[in-house]
């Protein structure tokens, strides 16, 4: 691989890791802790992650149990859980939370692909983006003391590396619309 092209392959690795942390945060009815990696808690007055304020685990398929380090924090975390998208009522019983998992309906498993499908349109969007600038640095290269058939050779690596970038992206799309729909 030319050293010219790597920075840009390395910018289309980066959004598929994004893709990936993205889809980490869409729950497909069975209980996932990554749901809650984007929940801040106000930790005496400063905004925290839930992870650094409370033990989380998955005892059972469709449950998360938030066990807060100090039993302060509890009602923070209620209030930061209550407070976020994630649709989830929480039920505490003084010093551990929990957030069962309903079973998705039809309609929200739909709109959940929909969500899904939304996210890897806007991946390839930041991947042909990134074919863009690679493209546009490549011309000014042109403008240099390099021949245009290794231009044009540059410019047929970048646009392998896109379709390869942009099939990562339709295989991690069907992958997640697949584990959201299967009940």
């Amino acid at each position: 691989m030319d050293e010219r092209i790597v920075k840009y392959e390395q910018k289309m690795e980066k959004t598929l890791a994004n893709l990936d942390s993205e889809f980490g945060t869409i729950r497909a009815g069975r209980a996932n802790p990554h749901v809650l990696d984007r929940i801040m808690v106000d930790y005496y007055g400063c905004p925290t992650p839930l992870q650094q304020v409370a033990n989380i685990s998955v005892p059972e398929a469709r449950m998360i149990v938030i066990q807060p380090w100090e039993g302060s924090l509890v009602k923070a975390i209620e209030k930061a859980i209550n407070m976020s998208d994630l649709g989830i009522n929480p039920t505490n019983d003084g010093k551990i939370i929990r957030l069962v998992f309903p079973e998705l309906t039809e309609e929200r498993r739909k709109d959940l692909v929909k969500d899904v499908k939304k996210k890897g349109e806007a991946a390839k969007v930041a991947i042909r983006n990134i074919r863009r600038d690679a493209n546009d640095m490549l011309k000014k290269l042109g403008k240099t003391d390099v021949s245009e058939d290794e231009i044009d050779e540059l410019e047929e690596k970048v646009q392998k590396m896109t379709d390869k970038y942009i099939k990562k992206v339709d295989a991690a799309v069907e992958v997640k619309s697949k584990e959201i729909l299967t009940v």
